[in-house]
């Protein structure tokens, strides 16, 4: 009788939950939406960047997870983490709720919260560096996935004009929402990989600091990403880390232009 349970249990860890189902469909809905022109553009452009930066979050969360469990954290299925389900998460708020405030308020994807690993549980510094880095290359990857088609032309249609509220431009509202997007993976990718307390990029160097080293940087890991935070409103830090952001954006062949159009639409309470 347990042994029959047991496969069951491992199955219903890893089954992808409802939510993220719920998510992928308002994605893959309103990018049609923006493609195909349908309703309001602006409000289609808010859905498609709000639900493809949620998915975001999850993946980024699932590849910790799953590295960990690799790593010999087996806790991570029974604590729901490989079910993409956001509300399993250590605190929606700062893996949810804030990341989607920060967009709205100033177009940048400042990371969330995390998934609990027990760190314990993995042996080896490489295997440590590797769990933490494994949530900022899945926002590569998103952001690669999103750019190249940009970059490429692919969504560019007959090279017409285009003409909604922002006026004229030759670019689609969809190229413009996907660049929006990527950015937001990108910039997701580049502040978490800083070594900052409480970020990835720290997550990634700490295995190779000594004890006491970490024992005195410890105390600062809850303040780490608001630091952050503060310090890209200010306008210098602001400009310099979009134009890190743009330059990055250029390597796929994005111009930053498109990705600001893909803001302004965002923001449909403006229009």
């Amino acid at each position: 009788m347990t042994f029959a349970a047991t496969p069951r249990s491992r199955s219903e860890d890893r089954r992808i939950s409802p939510v993220f189902w719920v998510l992928l469909a308002v994605l893959a809905t309103s990018a049609w939406a923006v493609y195909a022109d349908y309703g309001n553009s602006s409000f289609g452009v808010f859905l498609f960047v709000v639900a493809g930066w949620m998915v975001s979050l999850c993946l980024h969360e699932y590849a910790h997870a799953r590295t960990a469990l690799h790593g010999g954290d087996i806790t991570v299925g029974a604590k729901g983490y490989l079910t993409l389900n956001p509300l399993k998460y250590t605190n929606v708020l700062l893996s949810f709720v804030l990341p989607i405030v920060f967009v709205i308020l100033g177009g940048i994807g400042l990371p969330g919260g995390s998934v609990w690993i027990e760190r314990h549980r993995i042996h080896g510094r490489l295997k440590h560096s590797l769990v933490s880095a494994a949530g900022p290359l899945v926002n590569v990857l998103f952001a690669a996935v999103l750019l190249i088609p940009v970059g490429a032309g692919w969504l560019h249609g007959d090279g017409g004009v285009y003409v909604w509220a922002f006026g004229v431009d030759p670019y689609k509202p969809i190229e413009c929402a996907m660049a929006f997007l990527g950015l937001l993976q990108l910039s997701a990718a580049l502040l978490n990989l800083l070594p900052v307390p409480g970020l990835d990029g720290y997550g990634i160097v700490e295995p190779w600091l000594s004890a006491k080293t970490r024992r005195a940087v410890e105390p600062f890991a809850p303040y780490g990403m608001l630091a952050v935070f503060a310090l890209l409103w200010q306008p210098q830090v602001n400009q310099l880390f979009f134009e890190a952001v743009h330059g990055l954006m250029g390597l796929f062949g994005v111009d930053g232009r498109v990705s600001d159009l893909g803001y302004a639409m965002f923001r449909f309470w403006d229009n």
